[in-house]
């Protein structure tokens, strides 16, 4: 698989926020080139609004700033690239252009010389630097510079990080259950569970609204992801008997994953519950023209629950076990493999950094760099416009 691929970060504040993502760029032989003629074509697929975007390329040159560069998209290139052979001609096509900058600093230095144009962010590889070294480093940095660090393997690290005065770092840390499952999941989220479990089972209407009313939030949080710009719906769905007549019960069970995706008590809610949809959105894009179109659905459930031990402080097995699920959703989740195993494994491969296993998890579905890449773009979109 010549063609460029993406995989992606976020990056996570003080808060457990997603305040940014990068997009990681893995070309061919062509190299720059290659990108910068994925990137033009996919333009119009980036997310917008004021989150940025940070695009790193291998690698990259002054070839890279022949692309039309989006206003929220920041470059990130090494401190190498200004001390080796890429330095004369990337210096004066950044100083043309201005576009945003991140520095990714390293050991010589070159990385941390006064350069010909603002550079807004500064990155520096949490496990290169000790926590007293980062924090000289960045307080070193000019006024108005954002700090960020990247490479950050876990909670404790993310933490010293940020102590030492980082503002965000770009991992995925926090998917993994910081603290030890607890024994049950909370009231509210066995609510959710039931109320799922009803209306994969049919049951009567009326008994679904019945359990809908012991908790009053959930239906309004329902009917707010159903009305939701994602979902792209011809009708504002006024009530959970509306929703029924519109959509039927096959169709309910996505907007209710929803909700049990976003009814997380952990401190990396909106974190984990961004990645969910994203991976769901993802999921379902990726099954079209590979498994019966009834499927679609099963295949965004998969991707949604597929961080439910993080989300709601339980094991996996316990999660699941409380639910009425589909065997091949149960499969994929536990790794067991199945039908869907292979579309998951393909969405957690867009967040690594590994461009041999992602090629070769796309190749195994039939999926071209160029619908992968979208897909991808299209479900970061989803994940930004859905309210949660």
């Amino acid at each position: 698989m010549p063609d460029v691929l993406i995989t992606r970060q976020p990056l996570i504040d003080r808060q457990h926020r997603i305040v940014a993502l990068r997009l990681c760029l893995h070309p061919g032989a062509e190299g720059t080139s290659e990108a910068v003629r994925m990137l033009t074509a996919l333009t119009g697929n980036l997310p917008q609004g004021e989150r940025p975007l940070l695009v790193a390329c291998p690698n990259a040159d002054a070839r890279l700033l022949e692309w039309d560069i989006p206003d929220n998209v920041a470059l990130e290139f090494p401190g190498a690239a200004f001390s080796d052979g890429r330095a004369s001609a990337l210096t004066a096509a950044l100083s043309r252009r201005q576009p945003a900058l991140c520095l990714v600093h390293g050991g010589s230095p070159a990385d941390n010389t006064q350069l010909f144009a603002p550079i807004q962010y500064h990155a520096f590889n949490a496990g290169e630097l000790t926590p007293d070294e980062l924090s000289a480093q960045v307080r070193a940095l000019p006024h108005g510079s954002t700090p960020l660090v990247m490479e950050v393997a876990d909670e404790a690290q993310f933490k010293s990080a940020l102590n030492a005065g980082a503002t965000a770092a770009a991992s995925w840390f926090f998917t993994s259950p910081s603290i030890a499952p607890t024994q049950d999941l909370s009231p509210d989220q066995a609510h959710i569970i039931r109320v799922l479990n009803l209306v994969r089972s049919n049951a009567d209407i009326r008994e679904i609204e019945t359990a809908l009313k012991q908790d009053v939030t959930l239906t309004y949080r329902l009917l707010r992801h159903m009305n939701s710009a994602s979902f792209g719906l011809s009708c504002e769905i006024q009530s959970f008997r509306h929703a029924v007549s519109i959509l039927g019960y096959e169709k309910l069970n996505k907007w209710l994953s929803l909700l049990l995706a976003s009814a997380s008590h952990s401190h990396a809610a909106q974190a984990l519950t961004h990645t969910s949809l994203t991976r769901a959105r993802l999921m379902e894009l990726l099954a079209h023209g590979r498994v019966e179109p009834q499927e679609y659905d099963s295949l965004f459930i998969t991707g949604a629950f597929s961080l439910l031990d993080a989300l709601l402080g339980v094991s996996m097995g316990k999660a699941l076990a409380a639910m009425h699920l589909p065997t091949p959703i149960g499969d994929a989740l536990l790794g067991r493999g199945g039908a869907y195993a292979p579309f998951l494994a393909l969405a957690l491969a867009c967040e690594g950094n590994d461009r041999p296993t992602l090629a070769a998890r796309a190749e195994a579905l039939g999926i071209s760099a160029d619908r992968l890449n979208r897909a991808q773009l299209a479900a970061l979109c989803f994940a930004d416009a859905m309210d949660f």
